[in-house]
């Protein structure tokens, strides 16, 4: 006798989604109480793991580096969303959300994804291998986009802030475009070899992966992604007051709330890297880490510079000395780390001690 297959339209990760926008379209434009606001927690944390199933999907269908790519670009849709919606609702850290929220996603893109996904591949494998001249082009492009976009506002003179005068904002603005659509072309067509996954016996190839999800399954994956993307930006909009108040209530600096945002949108490629990891596909890991990172710099910038003409109020995006140093340190390890293609749970150490750093200077400057 056999059973029924269960419908894929049962799933979890196909309900989850629409749970969550059920409960957005019940606290949407509402005054929230307590129990409200923890169902809304709740319903977003299931919400983003759905998301990661999903994007795992649609990556799988579409193999690598495409894979990557997919949850770079669909986490950065949170990330901007979420800082326009936060910065139009206006208030005196408006200004400097963008930066904040930026920077916090750099550091733990370059320090956290990375250094926890080298810190489990260690563990498990002894020593990680990846692709340094993928991985080294990579954080080449971070690190001129960061400091294009969040370094060089602090030393300019034309105007009296940390902020870029509107033909600089431009500027910054396409050449963070043309910067990162050059790193997309260079990693899908041209040299896509250098970003894929290796293992002691050599490069992994498309063939050597799992049979990739029917179209129907990935058609469907992509349908749930979107509805999960709309369920996060919501939910986590919906959460933002919350989250200003508990950081009011801590004691914390309003930088804080970037970097809680941040860790929210987050939160789908930690656990995308973590499982890459710990199947030997560190290059995937490194893929996430930095293509986000890219991503939110690449793109988010761009984006609030020409959200910048709607709203009011200066958009500061220069860093703090503090700040600047951590990035510099930031770079200079992550290049030791990369030239020679292999790593050790040290380098995943002084990464995540990094990480450690910024998140306790940040509640604590």
């Amino acid at each position: 006798m056999t059973t029924a297959k269960r419908s894929p339209l049962l799933s979890w990760t196909v309900i989850a989604p629409i749970l969550g926008i059920a409960v957005l379209a019940a606290t949407w434009g509402r005054e929230s109480s307590s129990l409200m606001v923890i169902i809304a927690a709740i319903a977003l944390g299931a919400t983003v793991l759905a998301a990661v199933h999903h994007a795992e999907v649609v990556a799988h269908r579409v193999g690598e580096p495409y894979g990557s790519l997919v949850l770079a670009v669909a986490v950065t849709v949170i990330e901007v969303a979420l800082i326009v919606t936060v910065m139009a609702s206006g208030g005196h850290d408006a200004s400097t959300l963008a930066r904040d929220t930026v920077f916090a996603a750099v550091m733990i893109t370059t320090n956290g994804i990375v250094g926890i996904a080298l810190l489990v591949g260690a563990l498990k494998y002894g020593t990680t291998l990846f692709n340094p001249e993928g991985s080294g082009a990579a954080l080449a492009t971070v690190a001129t986009l960061a400091t294009l976009g969040l370094v060089l506002p602090t030393f300019t003179t034309s105007e009296s802030g940390p902020e870029y005068s509107t033909s600089q904002l431009m500027f910054a603005a396409l050449a963070s475009l043309v910067l990162y659509g050059l790193f997309v072309f260079t990693q899908t067509r041209r040299h896509r070899d250098f970003f894929l996954p290796v293992t002691p016996t050599g490069v992994v190839t498309e063939e050597e992966h799992a049979d990739p999800p029917s179209g129907k399954t990935a058609l469907l994956s992509l349908v749930m992604l979107m509805v999960a993307l709309v369920g996060v930006v919501g939910l986590a909009k919906v959460e933002s007051p919350a989250i200003k108040a508990g950081v009011d209530a801590a004691g914390f600096p309003p930088s804080a709330v970037g970097v809680a945002i941040a860790l929210l949108v987050l939160l789908p490629e930690s656990i995308a890297a973590v499982r890459a990891a710990s199947r030997e596909r560190i290059q995937t890991s490194i893929n996430l880490g930095y293509g986000s990172a890219m991503a939110s710099i690449g793109l988010t910038i761009p984006v609030i510079a020409v959200a910048s003409f709607w709203m009011e109020g200066p958009l500061m995006l220069g860093l703090s000395s503090t700040e600047i140093v951590l990035l510099g340190l930031t770079m200079v390890v992550s290049v030791l780390t990369i030239v020679p293609g292999r790593a050790t749970r040290l380098q995943g150490g002084v990464h995540l001690v990094l990480l450690a750093a910024f998140l306790f200077l940040a509640i604590n400057p």
